[in-house]
């Protein structure tokens, strides 16, 4: 009798590092700190897909001044369709055109906070026996925080790597990481 073992992929998500939300010169940036945690996406970039697992990028899409967006009313015009700020940050952006080809990459657009609402990341996900997902990127107290209570809420196993998100909001920040580990049942590494 042969026994088979399945092994279940999992997925790094990298949540909205694009120019806007990392750069210096960016629309709603978090600066430095979304800044010093290129070096760990871009080693969990390799790391899953040298493992034969995926690298996803639900990335923020915006249309300048659009009236029935919430958005529109809470920040700045950011990662606008076709604009220099919706581009992946620096060195992310050159490792996304390298590997963009790949059945193990998948970027989509997303219209609202978490990278769940209103796409098919569910489906996407169920249909490659995708368990658990590693969180990564901006911001660890919005974007990151809403699709890891989406994820929570679908059954999903979560990491999320502390010194690979980043907040412009140092107290938000620490607040999302705590909530995720205690009320969430995320793994912290």
């Amino acid at each position: 009798m042969e026994v088979f073992i399945l092994t279940q992929k999992k997925a790094l998500l990298i949540i909205d590092y694009t120019n806007d939300f990392v750069a210096d010169e960016g629309a709603l940036t978090t600066g430095k700190s979304g800044q010093a945690i290129q070096a760990q996406i871009l080693a969990l970039m390799n790391q899953f897909y040298k493992n034969g697992d995926y690298v996803i990028f639900p990335t923020d899409l915006h249309h300048k001044n659009d009236p029935f967006h919430p958005e529109t009313k809470l920040f700045p015009p950011h990662n606008l369709e076709n604009t220099w700020g919706r581009h992946f940050y620096d060195q992310v952006q050159t490792w996304f055109e390298a590997h963009a080809k790949s059945d193990q990459v998948y970027a989509y657009s997303k219209n609202r906070y978490s990278a769940f609402a209103n796409t098919n990341l569910d489906n996407y996900l169920r249909s490659r026996k995708i368990d658990s997902l590693t969180l990564t990127g901006v911001c660890t107290d919005i974007c990151v925080l809403h699709t890891a209570v989406s994820a929570y809420n679908l059954d999903y196993q979560l990491t999320v790597p502390k010194d690979a998100v980043a907040s412009f909001d140092p107290v938000g920040h620490q607040w999302a990481l705590t909530h995720f580990k205690n009320t969430l049942g995320a793994k912290i590494i």
